[in-house]
């Protein structure tokens, strides 16, 4: 098992209508990597996670979650797979009507069976992950958007997830937050030894979190590889994303 690739995305397709979104999509990720997909607005992007957890049901292909077939485990066996599994959307999608601390207990109680002085525990560590501890008793509203961000991926991360999905983990944040969301993203990767599939469109997010990067164009993977041989290409498509002053840090 040790070897085995984390996800394995085989000939995907998926269409609303006429519309068709992802076209033989097929792509890996090896365990411990972070890889980046871009893409234009409308290229499958959000689709393609979604199908990769069964949130949405493909056309044809399959996915692969650590051996795997998503799409043919039961209610049961998907609910046990998703428990390895950790989400930080746009929105952070944290529940207004709930405290810091209630917002992070929230998947422990509900997927899992930790006494209280677990969950409290676990609460705790999740916010010194992300340096936000005074925030405990705080309700989502008096949070500004990075610590919105930071307290969502605390969330995510509070399970300690084998994989996690990120669609756009930056959006709407200031440049310096932009990057430090980005750098704690790569440090609790790194320190949980969790594998990341990241959504964005922010170069400079990419440029922090990224192994390996692939451009979805008309539903379909036009282009992979390392963001720095992505940013060094001479391909016209590719210079709508990237610009040759993208420094390495």
């Amino acid at each position: 098992m040790a070897d085995l690739e984390m996800v394995k995305i085989s000939h995907l397709s998926k269409a609303f209508d006429d519309f068709v979104v992802l076209d033989d999509v097929s792509l890996s990720v090896k365990h411990g990597e972070n890889l980046v997909v871009f893409g234009k607005s409308g290229t499958g992007k959000s689709v393609l996670l979604k199908c990769m957890v069964k949130l949405l049901v493909p056309d044809e292909g399959e996915v692969f979650i650590e051996g795997k077939n998503v799409h043919t485990l039961s209610n049961n066996e998907l609910k046990e797979l998703r428990k390895n599994l950790g989400f930080l959307f746009q929105s952070a999608a944290l529940y207004d009507s709930m405290s810091v601390k209630e917002n992070l207990a929230f998947p422990l109680i509900r997927n899992f069976s930790f006494t209280k002085n677990e969950v409290e525990a676990k609460v705790k560590r999740a916010l010194e992950m992300v340096s936000l501890e005074h925030a405990i008793d705080k309700m989502p509203s008096e949070l500004s958007g990075g610590m919105r961000k930071r307290i969502g991926l605390a969330r995510s991360i509070i399970t300690e997830p084998k994989l996690m999905l990120y669609d756009e983990p930056t959006t709407g944040l200031d440049p310096i937050t932009t990057k430090e969301i980005s750098r704690l993203i790569r440090d609790l990767q790194n320190e949980l030894e969790m594998t990341s599939i990241i959504i964005t469109h922010d170069l400079a997010c990419a440029q922090i979190i990224s192994d390996r990067a692939v451009v979805l164009e008309a539903g379909k993977i036009k282009y992979e590889g390392s963001l720095k041989e992505l940013t060094a290409s001479t391909d016209p498509f590719l210079h709508d994303f990237f610009t040759s002053d993208i420094k390495e840090e």
